[in-house]
């Protein structure tokens, strides 16, 4: 019986892990697998609420790791993970994704001679300037089983010499629950909530530091919502980083009956809401990807992507850092010029089902 822990730290890894844990159910002969929250997100709204949605069970191990800067956070998870792998020595840890979490628990297993397997290998926006950048880099360079969701991935591992026989092109896990609960996302009462109407509203979610700690940036984003309200209704749901950083702003948003700045949500609302909106407005990572599956178009608020097939087959709109771009963007679409867009290859739900069984050919 071999024993595997998935960890997971922030709210965009818990769509990750749980059609991994899905899969990992149907192999209990073989393998004992037990989930770690490192409690990177403590927030209730954005951790406790996904564990329940996703039908994720209580993880076996939380660490309580909570906020603070970049060091002080990953530092943390260093020193209470590498506790819990001297204590149950698995025979393999699982990370996702690009949080501080992925990298410190990586780290504390490499050090420990467990090997690692990292579901979202290869991506790379190029900007170092990105904290996510610099954790997706140092994961793959010391985890052993790389699975990648791209082809973009596929090459930037090659060119950074990564060895053939520790890649392997799996497909995206982020789609494997998109699929998995649009359904059970259908009956969910967000939209009579709200009072919207489909196609007659545009989601916009904003939460990176290059976006919300520079207040010249901010008060531009602000201006843009207000400016997006001119097109169709906008519906906000306010990260508590992002509203942290408005209240601290000389120009909030104005009074407008057209903006709704709502909770974050959980996730079949989300779902429920990205589906039926008729854009999105965004500078997320995994919006990205679940906009193109969706076949809704996206506009994000970056300088690049590390998931570039996006926007090469996909609905995704890069507008760099400039609000004004987006904007025409936004115009744009409204005047007739969509991207068609297509469901990248191998984003058929499945991803999780060929990464476990890569995982269990490994032991034999």
């Amino acid at each position: 019986m071999k024993k595997i822990i998935t960890v997971a730290g922030a709210r965009p890894n818990f769509m990750k892990i749980a059609p991994i844990y899905k899969a990992f159910s149907k192999h209990t002969d073989k393998v004992k697998h037990m989930i770690c929250h490192t409690g990177q997100h403590y927030d209730k709204k954005m951790s406790d609420v996904f564990f329940r949605q996703l039908e994720l069970p209580e993880p076996e191990f939380n660490l309580g790791i909570g906020s603070g800067s970049h060091a002080v956070q990953t530092a943390g998870i260093l020193v209470e993970f590498e506790k819990l792998l001297i204590s149950e020595r698995p025979d393999l840890i699982i990370v996702v994704g690009d949080v501080n979490s992925t990298i410190a628990c990586t780290l504390a297993a490499a050090k420990l001679g467990i090997r690692t397997a990292h579901v979202e290998s290869g991506l790379r926006s190029f900007d170092r300037a990105m904290p996510e950048e610099i954790n997706r880099l140092l994961t793959d360079s010391i985890s052993d089983m790389l699975f990648v969701t791209e082809p973009s991935g596929l090459q930037n591992l090659k060119n950074e010499g990564v060895p053939a026989e520790k890649i392997f092109f799996t497909g995206n896990v982020m789609i494997d629950s998109l699929a998995g609960f649009l359904d059970r996302a259908e009956n969910t009462t967000i939209m009579d909530e709200l009072k919207l109407k489909a196609g007659e509203y545009i989601l916009v979610t904003m939460h990176r530091p290059s976006n919300t700690d520079n207040p010249e940036q901010l008060r531009a984003i602000v201006e843009m919502i207000e400016n997006l309200a001119g097109f169709k209704e906008v519906v906000f749901p306010v990260h508590p980083r992002t509203k942290s950083a408005m209240e601290k702003l000389d120009k909030s948003l104005k009074q407008n009956n057209r903006i709704k700045l709502i909770e974050p949500l959980g996730y079949l609302d989300f779902l429920k809401l990205m589906k039926y909106c008729d854009l999105v407005v965004t500078d997320s990572g995994g919006i990205q990807e679940e906009t193109t599956y969706l076949g809704v178009q996206c506009v994000t608020l970056r300088k690049s992507t590390e998931r570039p097939v996006t926007v090469d087959v996909g609905t995704n709109h890069l507008a760099g850092d400039s609000t004004k771009t987006a904007l025409e963007i936004v115009s744009q679409i409204y005047k007739g010029n969509k991207k068609t867009g297509r469901i990248p290859e191998l984003w058929d739900g499945k991803a999780a089902e060929r990464i476990v069984e890569v995982i269990l050919k490994s032991f034999e």
